[in-house]
């Protein structure tokens, strides 16, 4: 699907002055595309024009307005008029705002993205106006990211409305929007935002530089750009936040983050991301800072039980009983009586059954999606206990794991733990509580190490910056943040 090289080679560089000529040559670049429209309109005894649009891509309103129709069809009878092609261009440019190109790829490529481009006959150059209109979806609650208080309103897949309910939230000009096309085939445009005086340049411009590295055929999503921009491909942790709500974008963008948005998708990235980002919800900034900062502790705490607790289960079960009370260990090994498996494999079965059901109920209808996974999950962790496969007290473990798992904000971290929660089951199962904390190690290791566009993972916690830990384990008061929010991502650089 990479590619670098130019899609399609055309017969001249230019067009011709010749209207029945132009029209050949574009029947034949565009043959077997029922799409494209051709209409031709004599205006008088020596002025003919040829429009090429993509029917389904234009405006219609625009294209029958009374404006654009009051002179071009009451010029059909061929009265004695003779007009010229300064006065064309004054009436076209009464209609829309107008560009001229005589390159014969530039207006191809014009067509395509729902331009209408106007040939005139005796002129060497098209009139190229921007009258783009498609259905699309409107502005709707966010899906992914809900919020008890708080905007409504969430990105859709048309990049000029994102770019809106940016510009609405932001009023400035120091707002910058810088315009690249990416996909040799798709030509997706894709905007990277950022703040004028917050962003730090050397941040934008290496944003920049990557994003113009890319060589692709198609860009569908921004999932697509996010793989080729960030530091670590192969790290399970995500170093690039994506986010569907207009909101967060604005308030990152104040803090100096640089945002990348594209066209026909709803999810714009954010970068850089830190390991905390990922425990900061929308709701956090809404609400009372002490409610905040509660909410924010105990997702700290779930993402540990996530991560964790099947692990430490088959550790202390197998390897350390001595580690639970008496009574405890006993109910557990009363429990446990009859299951054939190993703890690890038991919760190995469990975890891959719970993954399942989950993905399932995704994957399936809303209307059936929940009903089959909590059913499903009922009625196969019952069958499994009574039948004696898997013990009571694992249903529970894996049960308050996956429900913990929910918790965290961001669902690409959410299934980095996900991911990391196989491995560390499958040591704990080896070697028990000395395999969890070296495989712990291994991760503060690697988190250490990681960096997200020359900022460090785990900044402002390693390496330490008293000064901007205000809105990380705690969201502080907005009265103690309003000298933060212009530094947060530190002043490290990678390159």
């Amino acid at each position: 699907m990479i590619s670098s090289q130019n899609p399609m080679s055309y017969p001249q560089e230019t067009i011709s002055t010749n209207l029945d000529e132009n029209e050949t040559l574009l029947r034949q670049l565009f043959e077997h595309c029922f799409d494209i429209a051709f209409q031709r309109v004599v205006l008088s005894d020596k002025c003919g024009i040829l429009m090429v649009y993509v029917d389904g891509m234009i405006d219609k309103n625009a294209f029958k307005s009374p404006l654009f129709q009051s002179w071009l069809l009451e010029k059909t009878h061929k009265d004695s008029e003779t007009l010229d092609y300064p006065i064309l261009k004054e009436h076209f440019a009464v209609v829309r705002p107008i560009r001229y190109e005589s390159g014969l790829q530039e207006i191809v490529e014009s067509v395509l993205q729902a331009y209408l481009v106007v040939f005139v006959d005796g002129e060497a150059e098209a009139m190229l106006l921007d009258m783009s209109g498609w259905e699309h979806r409107g502005v709707e609650e966010p899906a992914s990211e809900m919020a008890i208080r708080g905007p409504r309103e969430s990105f859709t897949e048309t990049l000029i409305i994102n770019t809106s309910l940016i510009r609405r939230r932001i009023q400035t000009p120091k707002l910058k929007l810088d315009s690249v096309v990416l996909g040799t085939f798709s030509k997706t445009k894709v905007v990277i935002a950022y703040m004028e005086g917050h962003a730090r340049t050397d941040l934008v411009e290496l944003v920049k530089q990557r994003i113009s590295n890319i060589r692709i055929d198609l860009v569908l999503d921004s999932g697509y750009i996010e793989e080729f921009i960030e530091d670590k491909s192969f790290s399970p942790f995500p170093q690039i936040m994506n986010t569907e709500r207009p909101d967060v974008v604005a308030a990152n963008l104040m803090e100096g983050k640089v945002a990348i948005m594209t066209d026909g998708t709803p999810q714009a990235l954010l970068v850089p991301m830190t390991f905390w980002t990922a425990f900061q919800a929308v709701e956090d900034y809404y609400e009372r800072f002490l409610f905040a900062t509660l909410i924010r502790w105990t997702r700290f705490i779930l993402f540990s039980v996530s991560l964790y607790l099947p692990s430490l289960y088959v550790a202390i079960t197998t390897f350390h009983p001595q580690l639970l009370p008496t009574n405890f260990l006993l109910s557990i090994t009363s429990a446990r009586e009859g299951v054939p498996f190993p703890g690890v494999i038991e919760a190995l079965l469990m975890e891959f059954l719970f993954e399942g059901l989950r993905e399932a109920g995704i994957r399936l209808p809303k209307a059936i999606g929940s009903a089959v996974s909590i059913v499903g999950a009922l009625v196969i962790g019952e069958a499994a206990v009574t039948a004696g496969i898997v013990s009571a007290p694992m249903v529970i473990i894996v049960s308050l794991t996956g429900i913990a798992s929910f918790a965290i904000p961001r669902y690409n971290m959410g299934i980095a733990f996900r991911m990391l929660r196989f491995p560390l089951l499958l040591i704990s199962g080896a070697l028990g509580l000395f395999g969890i904390a070296m495989g712990t190690l291994v991760l503060l290791v690697h988190m250490t190490k990681l960096e997200s566009f020359g900022v460090p993972f785990l900044s402002p916690i390693a390496p330490f910056q008293p000064d901007k830990i205000k809105d990380v384990l705690i969201r502080a008061p907005w009265w103690k943040l309003a000298s933060l929010k212009a530094s947060v991502i530190g002043k490290h650089s990678r390159r």
